[in-house]
């Protein structure tokens, strides 16, 4: 493959390094991957695999604060936040409580439903193109309540969503058991977001990397990003655990790790990991599921995929650790019998954890940097870090094609808290 345009570093493999390489091969860069560990167990494998138009609200919405104050003196609770004095922590609350108002989500919302209906038409073109074929369903994802306050917020947001020009509808009963015949419901009602998809990441991630590889691009795998080396306002050298990298381009696409990987820069990019934990389940019998679906007092994510349901769920924020809070786990295997109680599910043995990447403002960091004219960002999808995959890759591609991105990307900015 022909490269006339220069070389790229890439640091982090999962969904935004991965389709920020695919789109910069395919506009005629060399590139290359630096990944911290093997590429096996980032967020990007084990998450609810949601492209989600819906979610057109940013984390720090109205009403989660006071939701999240009630829900942070309950172990089981899907929103916690693990009280610590740590800076970084108390610095990110204050910013996410200015950010927690009305203003601030109608002000966002139609860039965030402008991305993630971008990346969903990219998921699109990428599931057709040859030796792609990660389960990808543009089928909608049904939001389930049982209470009749949430009912009403759902109802609401529906309403909202359709402004935006999203397909929605109001489902009773009925109408929901409906779209789900082989798997008794017990619900209120429900949203049907016909907007939404889901895919099966573990295949997604593999045929990305095994197409980067065939095509030429370098990944290396167990090389950790330690430092920069600068001229000016350029970052001329990349330095790891395995030596040196210099390339022309710079891009960051670092997870929950973006603040550790910068630190050196004098960029301000405030970001907690938000904790979730996820674990497959083998049916009994033919009970297939054909939607994914959003239990909403548990907030839990329920979807099927590779022949199994992955439920997936909470956001535990705080510095990490690589513990597993059994009470955590337990919220979610005991909300599902209350939704699908033909569904046997016991705690799991095999619990996957990881950390999504979640800015005080519940917004993206996606574009170039001020202070470096060859560094860009990609990152800090929260829980949208694997819908807005494709999206965060082709207008980083973009960005450094000197073509204008595809959406209006300005509040999403890396320089926005200065």
């Amino acid at each position: 493959m022909l490269h006339h345009k220069g070389k790229v570093i890439i640091v982090g493999a999962g969904i935004a390094g991965l389709s920020a390489a695919y789109y910069l091969l395919k506009d005629g860069w060399e590139v290359c991957l630096l990944e911290k560990g093997d590429g096996t167990n980032n967020c990007s494998y084990g998450n609810a695999g949601m492209i989600v138009p819906s979610h057109f609200t940013p984390l720090a919405a109205p009403g989660i604060v006071a939701q999240g104050l009630k829900w942070m003196l309950n172990s089981k609770s899907p929103f916690y936040i693990r009280p610590s004095l740590n800076v970084s922590l108390i610095d990110w609350g204050l910013k996410f409580l200015r950010h927690a108002n009305e203003k601030h989500v109608q002000r966002n919302a139609e860039a965030i439903r402008d991305l993630n209906g971008y990346s969903s038409r990219l998921y699109d073109d990428l599931a057709a193109e040859e030796g792609f074929d990660f389960e990808l369903r543009q089928n909608g994802i049904l939001m389930l309540y049982q209470t009749k306050a949430v009912q009403q917020e759902e109802m609401e947001l529906a309403a909202a969503a359709q402004q935006l020009g999203l397909h929605t509808e109001v489902l009773g009963p009925d109408g929901v058991q409906a779209l789900e015949p082989d798997l008794k419901i017990n619900a209120l009602g429900g949203v049907w977001y016909a907007c939404d998809g889901i895919l099966y990441p573990p295949k997604l991630m593999q045929q990305l990397t095994h197409y980067l590889l065939t095509c030429g691009v370098e990944i290396r795998y167990h090389t950790e990003v330690s430092g920069f080396r600068l001229s000016g306002n350029r970052i001329t050298e990349v330095i790891t655990s395995k030596g040196n990298y210099r390339a022309d381009e710079m891009v960051i696409a670092g997870g929950a790790a973006l603040p550790k990987l910068v630190s050196g820069l004098q960029l301000k990019l405030p970001l907690m990991p938000g904790k979730g934990y996820s674990f497959m389940h083998e049916p009994e019998g033919a009970t297939a599921m054909k939607h994914g679906a959003l239990l909403l007092e548990a907030r839990v994510a329920v979807t099927p995929m590779n022949h199994q349901i992955r439920f997936s769920g909470t956001m535990e924020l705080g510095p990490a650790n690589d513990r597993i809070y059994k009470n955590r786990v337990k919220g979610i295997v005991e909300s599902i019998p209350r939704y699908f109680p033909e569904l046997k599910v016991s705690y799991p043995d095999d619990i996957w954890f990881g950390y999504r990447p979640c800015p005080p403002d519940g917004l993206p960091y996606l574009g170039r940097t001020r202070q470096y004219q060859n560094l860009s960002i990609a990152g800090g999808g929260g829980m949208m870090g694997l819908s807005l995959g494709p999206a965060f890759g082709k207008t980083i591609a973009d960005l450094l094609s000197g073509t204008p991105a595809a959406t209006a990307i300005t509040g999403f900015s890396p320089d926005r808290f200065y």
